[in-house]
């Protein structure tokens, strides 16, 4: 099962970056619109594969985690604060 999901999105990854490519071409406005409809169908269809592959979401709140290998802050006296 794992396997499949992963080239199911290996394969829409791949058709993203197809319609990518194609977008950077000259192409009818009726041609342009269709590529992009399918871009977004590709891109839904890509997140509906990663959720059920990968269920767990991680997400950090903006503004309350701290790099710890971040470079001490210097103060006005040219000492750092570590």
């Amino acid at each position: 099962m794992m396997d499949e999901n992963l080239a199911l999105l290996r394969a829409h990854r791949n058709n993203i970056s197809r319609y990518h490519r194609l977008l950077k071409t000259e192409l009818t406005e009726f041609e342009r619109r269709f590529i992009e409809r399918r871009l977004a169908e590709e891109r839904s269809a890509i997140e509906k594969v990663a959720a059920s592959t990968f269920p767990l979401s991680f997400q950090a709140q903006v503004g309350t985690t701290r790099n710890a290998t971040s470079p001490p802050v210097a103060c006005s006296q040219g000492q750092s604060n570590a």
